[in-house]
């Protein structure tokens, strides 16, 4: 089981701004135990997607449920249920092993997990609380991520290729879907438990980088709600 607790900061690099990232990390930092991996995830909301738009308001507290892998199901890949949380910009992801079936048998037909612990009656408590949970956006994307080996707490990760569907709700099929960021574009989120080294601060300011308010299922929820604004509007009157 997993337990994180820290602040995550996020920021868009374009090409440049990246290469002299992975630079830098290569100078400062360890690849962490997944390395570079393409990350897999089943996003679980409401019917009428009440978790995420709660999230895209900019409550307080908010939180999100996902099943997550570590690239497509497969012998020795990695599958978290995780349940994370943000509050006063503090974000707590709490997360426990399972296999893809024993997470849509918790979701669907109520059954309990193989791993009976504190973890475990939370997410019990969290997909009683919503009622009917079910996944609603698969979003995969690819990543490298580094730790500092002389601070456990602080890592790095850099996305990209972030894609998002609403069919296919499987880990086991192939990545992929519609982009939801320039092609061009990274993702850097900085997460540290306690502070940010002078180093990355530096560098933050060197390259101009500039906090953002990014959530990739909010980012694809919103792509998904425009084009469903787009459809319903039908056909344009162009020339009428």
């Amino acid at each position: 089981m997993d337990v994180f607790q820290r602040r995550e900061l996020k920021f868009l690099l374009g090409p440049k701004q990246r290469l002299a990232l992975e630079q830098l990390m290569a100078e400062r930092m360890e690849p962490d135990r997944y390395g570079r991996k393409t990350i897999c995830n089943l996003y679980y909301d409401t019917d009428d997607y009440r978790l995420i738009r709660h999230s895209l308001e900019g409550p307080v507290y908010k939180e999100k449920l996902r099943l997550r892998s570590y690239g497509p199901l497969g012998p020795g890949v990695d599958v978290f249920l995780e349940m994370k949380k943000k509050y006063r910009g503090i974000v707590y992801k709490r997360r426990v092993p399972v296999t893809q079936e024993e997470a849509f048998d918790f979701m669907e037909r109520r059954a309990p997990l193989t791993r009976e612990c504190q973890i475990a009656r939370e997410l019990r408590y969290f997909r009683d609380l919503y009622g009917t949970l079910e996944p609603k956006v698969y979003i995969s994307y690819e990543r490298l991520a580094w730790y500092d080996p002389a601070d456990g707490g602080f890592r790095v990760t850099l996305d990209w290729n972030i894609a998002y569907r609403t069919d296919g709700m499987d880990l086991a099929l192939q990545p992929g879907g519609r982009t939801i960021i320039d092609p061009e574009q990274s993702v850097l989120e900085v997460k540290a438990s306690g502070g940010i080294p002078v180093w990355m601060m530096e560098f933050l300011s060197r390259e101009g980088l500039r906090k953002e308010s990014f959530s990739k299922y909010g980012r694809a929820y919103q792509t998904l709600l425009r084009e469903k604004i787009t459809e319903s509007r039908g056909p344009s009157n162009v020339g009428f």
